[in-house]
């Protein structure tokens, strides 16, 4: 089996193929599983357990690394990996053989301010590349998407219906299980509103030669679309903004037109019973949908009617985050929790099974199986655990045994870092909250210097897995609180609207929160606390220095927003501005009175603004204005602009950057020694 250390440097020396231009959030995606009924997996080999040097002996850089490879994906006929591969310090599409001697291997340079969004097999010689990008239009900036395929074995690179003048083009509403070379994306063609070709339509598409045929024209007001197992578009997703109102158009196999079938008004909190998936030969589809005590679960539904058919999964704790299907897409296998931080329910006997085995094989961490190929009988396992990167294996379910192909961070290799687990407490007004607790290796957890970190989104959940960060900066001396927020995913839709006008209140006293029960749990020295995020945790660390000024001695915040008078993680989109305007609203009365940069009066903690000048999600200019308001007013703060980073400093170079401010600007203002 191919190594891959090996591979990475045969990569390096293969020419590098270039995109020219490009640009929205990836497809869902669905991982297929094995139903052959498994061998036992030979045990994973245990964390090392030979001597080592204490952890603040391990650089700098070798936390910094990027993941070896990332969104990996076996090909369908079980023989190559593709994936996002680290080569030179940088992300790389890569496609390679396990086995044999021959290398496919792709450089990619990527345009400015672009992205790659995924990597997908269509069959065993194409791929699938999403991009997007942050772009001027007109007067503003917008999300544009678009299409790649690449031909593994020559190179070559097509471009998907480039020619469309519209800003998303890349939205894939099915893929082929045959090993055929036609996909079905919808694509719109024009950005103007008044324009019929404004609406998505749907195209059949050919990776192989970039030739397409519209199969399902736009209709005023659609923008998804979505086909069954067979390829059939069987519903569309219609949208107005004017009065916030989804409406679902259906049709049955075999049927001409399509019909409403179902329509919600969001701002009155109605939700639109969408289908994510088609129960084939029936007009029933499978839904995500809240059960009566608010968590996210799925049903069963008859499409022409609305009915229920059937309860199909409700979680004892936490929301269904995640599905997973069958290689052609016709079979719903299992599903994942958030209470389980991501580990499968199997519906599947044989893959409850398979899993079991694994999970027997892993010590003291979780087995993840991520991808299969197209007969379920090879697939690939991630291992990890919450104190290290973890590794990639791969099983034959003919041969029963788990091979390592590759450790996910090198430099770390399998040893364990710092532990971690997760914590409750209550906030002041009795809601209970979950954090996630790292504590520095080898010291006793008792009057510890401090980071309370406090997630992105802010409609996200930090889980029980390996945060780089976290585990640096515990490297360091420091113990960090990860607290799960009011309004943070996960724990159901009531925790979730507790967050509703509490932006910069509620959910800020939260986190603060967080730390009292840490000092009072004798863990956290009061005298040394600072607090540490990125994004929407970027600005609860600035805010956080403004509301409790006397509460923390230092703030670091990483591409934060400092004014919050637009919707900032969802600029460059007009269609649904009403709607994001009133979500955005709705977590806050008052933008001018929760935003960092109009309070900076109050600030008297060192700060420290760390923000990539490449980044598409929150504007550079966010920290580089709060960095000048700071400084006029004269506060202590300072600045890292890193020049070539994006929002989730995807380059190793711009990591090491990000983690030396850190460690040199903590050092300085709350020495952990």
């Amino acid at each position: 089996m191919r190594n891959l250390t090996t591979l990475a440097l045969a990569l390096l020396t293969t020419s590098p193929v270039y995109a020219q231009s490009a640009p929205v959030s990836s497809p869902p995606k669905s991982e297929p599983a094995a139903t052959t009924e498994p061998a036992a997996p030979v045990a994973v080999p245990p964390a090392s357990a030979a001597p080592a040097k204490p952890l603040k002996d391990i650089p700098v850089d070798a936390f910094a690394k990027l993941p070896f490879i990332s969104n990996a994906e076996i090909s369908p006929n079980g023989q190559m990996i593709a994936g996002l591969l680290a080569v030179g310090g940088e992300q790389r599409i890569a496609a390679f053989n396990l086995f044999g001697d021959r290398v496919e291997g792709i450089n990619m340079a990527v345009p400015e301010k672009t992205q790659i969004s995924w990597v997908r097999w269509v069959n065993d010689n194409h791929l699938l590349v999403g991009l997007s990008a942050l772009l001027p239009v007109s007067t503003d900036d917008w999300y544009v998407s678009r299409l790649l395929a690449i031909d593994v074995k020559t190179q070559a690179i097509t471009k998907l219906l480039w020619n469309l003048g519209g800003q998303n083009s890349a939205d894939v509403v099915w893929m082929p299980s045959d090993g055929s070379n036609e996909i079905q994306v919808a694509a719109q063609n024009s950005i103007y509103t008044d324009s019929d070709d404004f609406w998505a339509s749907v195209f059949k598409v050919n990776v192989a030669n970039g030739k397409s045929k519209k199969v399902v024209f736009g209709r005023t007001g659609v923008m998804d679309w979505s086909a069954d197992a067979s390829g059939n578009v069987r519903a569309g997703i219609g949208y107005d903004d004017a009065t916030q109102t989804q409406t679902l158009y259906y049709r049955a196999t075999g049927a001409e037109s399509f019909k409403k079938t179902d329509r919600a008004k969001l701002k009155d909190g109605e939700v639109l019973k969408v289908p994510f998936m088609f129960v084939p030969n029936t007009n029933n589809g499978f839904e995500y949908r809240d059960n009566k005590n608010g968590q996210t679960s799925i049903y069963e539904i008859d499409l022409t009617t609305g009915a229920d058919v059937r309860t199909v999964f409700e979680p004892k704790t936490g929301d269904v985050d995640g599905v997973v299907t069958s290689f052609d897409g016709s079979k719903l296998l299992g599903v994942s929790t958030s209470a389980n931080d991501g580990a499968v329910h199997w519906f599947d006997p044989s893959l409850a099974a398979l899993q079991t085995s694994f999970d027997q094989s892993v010590k003291n961490g979780k087995a993840d199986i991520i991808s299969f190929n197209r007969d379920q009988s090879k697939m690939l396992v991630r291992v990890n655990r919450p104190d290290n990167p973890g590794s990639l294996y791969y099983f034959d379910t003919a041969v029963g045994v788990m091979s390592r192909i590759a450790t996910i961070n090198e430099a770390i290799g399998t040893r364990s870092l710092s532990p971690v687990k997760k914590i409750q407490y209550k906030a002041r007004d009795g809601l209970s909250i979950e954090g996630v607790l790292t504590l520095p290796k080898g010291k006793e957890a008792k009057n510890l210097p401090f980071i309370v970190m406090p997630h992105g989104g802010p409609w996200a959940q930090d889980t029980l897995s390996y945060d780089y960060w976290a585990q640096f900066i515990a490297s360091r001396g420091y113990a960090v609180l990860q607290p799960n927020f009011r309004g943070s995913t996960g724990y159901g839709t009531e925790f979730l609207e507790k967050g509703k006008g509490q932006m910069g209140f509620a959910m800020q006293d939260d986190v603060t929160d967080g730390v009292n029960w840490a000092v009072a749990q004798g863990i956290a020295d009061p005298k040394r606390v600072c607090i540490v995020g990125a994004s929407y945790g970027g600005y609860a660390a600035m805010w956080g220095v403004v509301k409790d000024p006397d509460f923390y001695r230092c703030s670091i915040s990483i591409a934060g927003v400092s004014a919050l008078r637009r919707e900032v993680n969802e600029f460059g989109s007009a269609l649904k501005g009403n709607l994001y305007r009133r979500q955005w609203q709705e977590m806050t009365p008052d933008f001018n009175a929760v935003s960092p940069i109009l309070s900076v009066n109050k600030i008297k903690a060192p700060l420290l603004l760390i923000h990539g000048k490449k980044d598409i999600t929150v504007n550079h200019v966010q920290s580089e204005k709060m960095f000048g308001a700071m400084k006029k007013a004269g506060k202590d703060v300072e600045f890292v602009s890193v020049p070539l980073a994006d929002h989730h400093f995807g380059r190793e170079a711009d990591r090491v950057t990000l983690l030396k401010a850190m460690e040199t600007f903590l050092a300085k203002h709350n020495p952990a020694d």
